[in-house]
């Protein structure tokens, strides 16, 4: 199932279910609203249809608690960066305040003279889970979805820990929806693609990935205690680089689906005494 969280004129936001019609365009692809938060308990359908384009995306889960990173997971990504990988995976947290869905703008801080993006394989989790063997993984995972660790380098590498340059409002880009049918296997072999304005710029496979997805999740699991709706960014291929206002970087990951988001200046952005909650949310 394609599990989407969803806004359209005077409603409050929604979950429905995706409903993709290959036909050659004769009929619209459509979401089916759900009731209640699929990860929260049971849901029902309501009967109510909407065409998919006449709706607003939002980022399909704002995690209850933590959205939890790693880095250099990708051999080839270390390398570039001029860095070498760990025996264990290299783990970070970003806010959840950093969330923003498909089409919200990412936003450059003034502080940074190098936004960088980073397409990867989101894991959302699907039940409180702890020291999670990495044969029963499968077990406490809801899907998957598509992510962008947006980081600062420039202020990654000044500030020699990764908080700030990888928690800004607008750095965790997730959408477009939560595929829940793809099994361990079919995870462990998707293409990961990012494109900067149409310009190809990574192209990966998370069968690339050092550690495996199991072993990530045991891994995470045995330190920190992990909800429903927690979020495992799984790593980047290599071909990171520079992003400015103005453009557009697209991720494309093979039976999941596109993650599409415009650059903006945080210069025009307002500030402190906002009611604005970040876009995604």
């Amino acid at each position: 199932m394609r599990i989407a969280r969803y806004a359209s004129p005077g409603t409050d936001p929604a979950y429905g279910l995706v409903e993709l019609v290959d036909d050659g365009g004769d009929h619209p692809d459509t979401v089916a609203t759900l009731t209640g938060d699929p990860l929260a308990g049971p849901v029902n359908l309501t009967g109510e249809r909407h065409p998919l384009a006449e709706v607003r995306l939002l980022a399909p889960v704002i995690p209850r608690s933590k959205i939890v990173g790693v880095g250099r997971n990708y051999a080839a990504h270390a390398a570039e960066l001029g860095n070498t990988v760990d025996a264990n995976p290299l783990v970070f947290l970003k806010p959840n305040t950093s969330v923003i869905g498909p089409d919200d703008p990412i936003i450059k801080p003034v502080e940074t003279d190098d936004l960088q993006f980073e397409g990867e394989l989101a894991v959302v989790i699907g039940r409180i889970c702890r020291l999670v063997p990495v044969d029963r993984v499968a077990e406490v995972i809801f899907g998957y979805t598509v992510a962008n660790d947006v980081t600062a380098r420039d202020v990654q590498k000044t500030d020699k820990q990764w908080t700030r340059a990888k928690g800004w409002d607008s750095f965790c880009p997730l959408g477009p929806w939560i595929v829940s049918h793809l099994s361990l296997d079919e995870a462990a072999a998707l293409d990961v693609t990012t494109t900067l304005d149409g310009e190809v710029k990574q192209h990966g496979s998370t069968a690339d990935m050092v550690h495996s997805i199991p072993e990530l999740v045991s891994y995470i699991s045995g330190f920190t205690t992990l909800l429903p709706g927690d979020v495992i960014l799984t790593g980047t291929p290599a071909g990171v680089a520079r992003m400015v206002p103005g453009q557009r970087v697209s991720i494309e990951i093979g039976s999941i689906g596109a993650l599409s988001n415009p650059i903006v200046d945080g210069a025009q952005t307002l500030g402190y005494g906002d009611e604005e909650s970040p876009a995604g949310q």
